[in-house]
């Protein structure tokens, strides 16, 4: 395990969007590099950084073209290797985005497998024997290539999935079992590329769709598998190199893959949902919501047998979004906002914070899908530094994706010495959490709650976090005789056997 995970809290960044020093509208590495400062002021000493590969862009880079060569509307690979260099300088990790589910319909893996021509590269992706031969129970593109036969895509039309094998074989005639020489060949190519940047200064990967590889895998213990092995390289060959998976399972990424983190996802009804964004026809019923509708048992009952399972493997990552869902303040006004990130900095693992969401920028609505975006597209509007020409982000005339046209509109400039702002709790709570021992990654932890009701809490080593998410005054007990206030949100009062806390509240004691 790097032991550097255990203090580490990781900014996400998504680098069209983030800061364009060329203006050409779009964000490129040199803008990352300028911005690492920023970056670190907030306490996070680790990026990940969203695909940067050559790419057509049909999902946002998310279909990669050359996974060797950074695509050029974002610089070049010394350009990569220079943010690398800069980061390490100032104590800072960058993990890249792996994608090795599938590759752009343009890679030219794929241009030589398509061909009727038998290659190298025939089986290194999944094709069935003719095109008349079209299971429904898998996406394919149907008729379209020189080959006879129809490929399987993980999603977009433009994505055909790498091939790792079957682990059931319902096909015989097109199906390849995982041990087959051609699908160890794809993971060994997986590797390949892995070292072909870990050499060249990377800190490891974010994995996407990391639970994708081995098809008719429903337990997922194919393609556990190939992580494990994947895993074994690293500790052998990258032994500070780190790994995340985009999988939300961590008894399968931790325990059985060997991925150092999992993503806590917001997968509608589970335990992050419950927290921050679940609703049904009755309303809004997330736990952090005023209405006080939400239970903490729904969270609990998930994460706790999660967390005991792989507390000693490795770390389940809490987010205050992605790229793929809408921010937080789609869902909740300011206070509340305020009391659910001092949750996640807070919490066991290793924190992500997507970028923007330290100031409060908008999900915004009912924009025009851009790269694949669709209804994600909100959420990756350009970051807004300040009060300048596209909020700071570009010179350009014609941005990546329009900024907050609302007058109010959060900035760097106007939130970060706003002492009512989101920005100075996350950075108060992050500054706390690199302070603590306690409130490291692998500190102890105990929830203490009752069903149905709030406060709640949860003890890590010497300190107590209470939240009161309610829009009205209420009380713990909890024994607090001699404890000490560290910090507070809100208003907070502590007696010997009882917290009286405000409206939306939270408070930190040291115990």
């Amino acid at each position: 395990m790097p032991q550097w995970l255990n203090d580490s809290v990781f900014y996400e960044i998504y680098p069209q969007s983030f800061y364009d020093t060329n203006g050409d509208g779009i964000g490129d590495i040199n803008g990352i590099i300028e911005k690492l400062d920023y970056v670190k002021g907030l306490g996070c000493n680790a990026i990940w950084l969203n695909p940067v590969y050559d790419s057509p862009f049909m999902d946002a880079g998310y279909d990669v073209r050359d996974y060797k060569k950074v695509a050029p509307r974002y610089g070049t690979n010394d350009d990569l290797v220079r943010l690398f260099d800069e980061a390490h300088k100032k104590g800072m990790k960058i993990l890249l985005d792996l994608v090795p589910g599938h590759t752009s319909d343009t890679h030219p893996w794929f241009l030589e497998s398509k061909k009727a021509q038998k290659s190298e590269y025939t089986n290194r992706y999944i094709f069935t024997k003719s095109v008349w031969d079209a299971p429904p129970q898998y996406r394919m593109m149907c008729g379209i290539c020189e080959r006879d036969g129809n490929y399987l895509v993980n999603y977009f039309s433009s994505q055909p999935a790498l091939n790792y094998g079957f682990h059931e074989i319902t096909h015989p005639e097109w199906q390849l079992p995982c041990d087959h020489p051609d699908c160890l060949a794809t993971v060994e190519a997986i590797k390949d590329i892995m070292r072909f940047w870990l050499d060249k200064g990377a800190d490891g990967f974010r994995v996407d769709m990391a639970d994708s590889l081995v098809k008719n895998d429903d337990e997922k213990v194919a393609t556990a598998k190939i992580w494990r092995g994947i895993r074994e390289m690293l500790d052998k060959e990258y032994p500070d190199a780190a790994m995340v998976a985009e999988w939300c399972n961590p008894q399968r990424a931790i325990n059985n893959a060997g991925f150092h983190m999992d993503f806590y996802l917001d997968h509608y009804g589970n335990g992050y949902s419950r927290l921050f964004r679940y609703g049904d026809d009755e309303g809004n019923k997330g736990i952090f919501n005023p209405n006080g509708k939400g239970d903490i048992k729904n969270f609990t009952d998930e994460y706790l047998p999660a967390y005991e399972l792989s507390k000693n493997n490795g770390y389940i990552s809490f987010m205050t979004n992605n790229h793929d869902m809408p921010r937080m303040t789609h869902y909740f006004g300011m206070d509340a906002i305020k009391l659910a990130y001092a949750m996640i900095f807070t919490m066991p693992g290793v924190p992500f914070l997507y970028y923007g969401d330290e100031i409060g920028m908008k999900y915004q609505e009912n924009l025009v899908s851009k790269e694949g975006g669709f209804s994600r597209t909100g959420s990756r509007t350009p970051m807004q530094w300040n009060s300048g020409k596209n909020l700071g982000f570009s010179a350009s005339d014609t941005p990546y994706l329009p900024v907050d046209t609302d007058e109010n509109a959060p900035t760097v400039e106007n939130q970060q010495n706003n002492p009512d702002s989101i920005y100075k709790v996350v950075t108060d709570i992050i500054a706390l959490r690199h302070a603590n021992d306690d409130l490291h990654g692998n500190g102890d932890f105990e929830m203490i709650f009752d069903s149905g009701k709030f406060p709640f809490g949860y003890k890590r080593g010497k300190f107590v976090m209470l939240f009161n998410p309610l829009g009205k005054d209420s009380e713990i007990e909890i024994n607090a005789k001699g404890a000490k206030k560290v910090y507070e949100i809100g208003t907070t009062e502590v007696a010997d056997n009882k917290v009286k806390m405000s409206a939306q509240s939270f408070a930190m004691l040291e115990i």
